[in-house]
């Protein structure tokens, strides 16, 4: 592997940073601790200009090269999960029922051992755009911080983001053109009939025959309504009724998630969700109520931003660990936001099998921050060259 020398002298201070993020983990938009150690940090280095509070608790940080040049924008994640940690490390998290199980403290790691390194020996033109976001895990901060304009504020011209991968193994990078992470949207069906007593059902309006007829119907959508060729996930994961077994409910509630990459079939999947909740209530007699929320789009790469990035990784751990036509799959994931806004490549960083991402016992592998970092500065010196 040619990691930069350089940065591999920064090894012992980056497992130092990630366990400090790993032992204070933060939700959502609320990263204001988090952001505060980084921006700490970003001081010490030396970085030309730092902007905080975008998305509540966000930060970019600007380094410029020697002369002019692009503007390349590279982003880490920072927020954490709320999961009770049972890793039993000793750097474990010190706050009940929070915990980095995705990564996160890694890639604020990552980003910030190129940062360091950038900023020292500023082998490149142009300037390179650090975004630190929060509240990946909740309500899309790569989103606000679009909205908030970063990408014209900062004149960011392409961007790029890793994240750990749990499934492959140290120092495999994996990505793909196109489609790497799916679209994701919630649904909410509320059905409301007359509640009563289980042994009189002529006296109610049962609402869980309807419910279900719903959840049956559901299915047709991806068996009868999409085609087979375009990947799709319908999942109803939430039923809630009823409190006892001779009480005919008032109320009954279903919920779940739909992951897709085709925005047409996103739409068709949106309007028959509407076409059947409204007519199982009719044929049942009861009200029936659906919240479809869309949330985030389909991540998809850029052509040749990701031949560039698979090129630069081929570079740092050599061809035979570089994996440029992975699966999509159907998880979700909010950098989409940034990549619909300007050109790049998301890419998965494998750091050894073991728990996956969302699990209580997952724990980042710092051995592979020094990878992540160097790719990240070798994207900048290549995209960037003096």
């Amino acid at each position: 592997m040619a990691i930069i020398n350089r940065i591999g002298d920064f090894a012992e201070d980056m497992t130092a940073w990630r366990r400090h993020l790993h032992m204070h983990p933060e939700l959502s938009l609320d990263c204001h601790q988090t952001a505060a150690f980084v921006v700490e940090r970003l001081k010490e280095f030396g970085v030309d200009e730092i902007h905080e509070r975008i998305a509540q608790s966000g930060v970019v940080a600007l380094i410029h090269g020697q002369g002019h040049g692009p503007v390349t924008g590279l982003r880490a994640d920072m927020d954490a999960l709320p999961i009770e940690e049972t890793t039993g490390v000793d750097y474990a998290s010190t706050v009940p029922g929070k915990m980095h199980a995705c990564g996160h403290d890694g890639h604020t790691t990552m980003l910030l051992g190129a940062a360091r390194y950038l900023a020292e020996t500023r082998k490149f033109k142009g300037t390179v755009a650090l975004i630190f976001q929060p509240a990946e895990e909740t309500v899309g901060g790569a989103r606000i911080m679009v909205e908030e304009g970063i990408m014209e504020r900062f004149g960011i011209e392409e961007v790029y983001a890793l994240h750990t991968d749990p499934f492959g193994e140290v120092g495999v990078f994996n990505t793909c053109p196109g489609p790497i992470m799916a679209a994701v949207d919630d649904f909410e069906i509320t059905i409301t009939g007359k509640g009563g007593h289980g042994a009189f059902p002529h006296t109610t309006l049962d609402p869980v025959p309807c419910g279900l007829a719903i959840g049956q119907a559901l299915q047709s959508i991806v068996s009868r309504n999409a085609d087979p060729r375009l990947p799709l996930v319908v999942s109803l994961t939430i039923v809630q009724t009823g409190s006892a077994t001779n009480v005919i409910p008032e109320t009954m509630r279903l919920a779940g998630t739909v992951r897709s990459f085709d925005p047409d079939l996103r739409d068709m999947v949106e309007r028959r969700f509407g076409e059947i909740v409204a007519g199982q209530a009719a044929s049942y007699g009861v009200e029936a109520k659906l919240d479809y929320i869309r949330n985030y789009p389909a991540t998809i790469n850029h052509q040749s931003q990701t031949e560039f990035a698979v090129r630069v990784a081929q570079e740092v751990v050599g061809d035979g660990n570089v994996i440029s036509d992975r699966q999509p799959e159907m998880g979700a994931e909010d950098f989409s936001y940034m990549l619909e806004k300007r050109p790049g490549s998301y890419l998965m960083l494998g750091q050894g099998i073991g728990p996956s991402c969302h699990h209580p016992a997952f724990n980042f592998n710092d051995e592979v921050s020094t990878i992540g970092a160097s790719f990240f500065a070798r994207l900048i010196e290549t995209r960037h060259g003096v």
